[in-house]
């Protein structure tokens, strides 16, 4: 009977051995032979997409591009960054002219079957808000009865601006515009009373693009959120291993957080004799070759970008200019969405 026991536990042991090593596909294949990531990213939106005065990249979504070449290529600055709107983003994806996008795409049901992608982590939870200035002395979206709002058409912005007011028995008058820097304008000028869109928007709109003679502080965006809006990086269906890297790069920065390592002190956290940390950091060996990259992929990750902590702060939170609270994308442990399987 120990024998069967035994036999059986050799035959498993040999089947993990066979089902550990990664196997690169074709997207995967062809980054690894170009020496470099083409991520798609935003036109220009502070704190997630932007090229700064000197033309280098920055963002939260430009981070998950820089973690992806770090996992893959040991160098996080090995990224081709191509900005797309958001009209020529998934066919972009979709011929091949971006290897992913990173740049505030909603995770969907259609977009995830009937276009063809696969999505990885939610790199920021969003959702649907309303901006104002603060001459209107208003201080919560049920105050809005009656207001003159700004959206652009053919959205769920639009279908979620209508199904809100009526559904809190209110009436609103919609000011419809197509190009969001019209829109933009239209908002500055008091044309209408207030501008509806991702959170996020607003916060960089505010930021970013307001006239000058005005200030970000005379506007306020409202503490209500209306809808669901999980953003994430996104790839084409086909390639299972590299939608893996991208996931489990994700995860790793997050999990890189939860556990207090950081660019900063990743040096002497490799030292450390905690089992978990030595199996993120690649001290103990097989994390790496069961995603088909370097042992040291979690290290040169966060060296190289920092835990998604501080990638977070950095760019959106208290360190930015949009100075953004981790809400919901604050770790599990602290009331927030933000949870990582553990690599193990």
């Amino acid at each position: 009977m120990l024998n069967k026991f035994l036999a059986t536990g050799i035959a498993a042991a040999a089947l993990v051995g066979v089902a550990g090593t990664a196997h690169a596909g074709k997207d995967l294949d062809a980054i690894k032979a170009r020496g470099s990531l083409t991520c798609g990213v935003p036109t220009g939106v502070a704190g997630f997409g932007l090229a700064d005065s000197q033309g280098k990249w920055v963002g939260l979504n430009v981070d998950v591009c820089r973690a992806v070449a770090a996992t893959i290529i040991g160098d996080a600055e090995k990224v081709k960054y191509v900005p797309l709107t958001a009209q020529q983003r998934f066919t972009a994806l979709q011929s091949g002219e971006v290897d992913m996008l990173s740049n505030n795409t909603t995770e969907t049901l259609t977009r995830d079957t009937a276009l063809g992608f696969d999505f990885g982590a939610v790199t920021y939870y969003d959702g649907q808000g309303f901006m104002v200035n603060k001459k209107l002395g208003v201080k919560s979206a049920k105050e809005l009865n009656g207001a003159t709002v700004c959206v652009q058409p053919g959205t769920t912005t639009e279908l979620n601006l209508a199904d809100y007011f009526r559904a809190n028995k209110m009436t609103f008058k919609p000011v419809v515009i197509e190009k969001v820097e019209e829109v933009r304008a239209a908002f500055f000028s008091g044309r209408c009373d207030v501008y509806t869109n991702d959170s996020s928007a607003l916060y960089s709109t505010r930021v970013a693009n307001v006239p000058s003679g005005q200030s970000p502080n005379d506007y306020i965006v409202l503490p209500e959120i209306i809808s669901k809006e999980p953003l994430a990086p996104v790839m084409r269906h086909g390639d299972n291993q590299f939608v893996d890297i991208v996931r489990w790069t994700q995860y790793a920065m997050i999990e890189a957080e939860e556990y207090g390592i950081t660019s900063k002190n990743v040096d002497e956290m490799a030292k450390s004799d905690n089992p978990v940390i030595k199996r993120i950091l690649g001290v103990t060996p097989g994390m790496g070759k069961a995603l088909g990259v370097d042992e040291k992929w979690v290290y040169n990750v966060v060296k190289q970008v920092g835990n998604y902590g501080e990638s977070f702060e950095r760019n959106v939170g208290k360190d930015s200019i949009l100075k953004i609270d981790r809400g919901l994308n604050n770790l599990w442990t602290k009331g927030g969405l933000q949870y990582a399987p553990p690599i193990r």
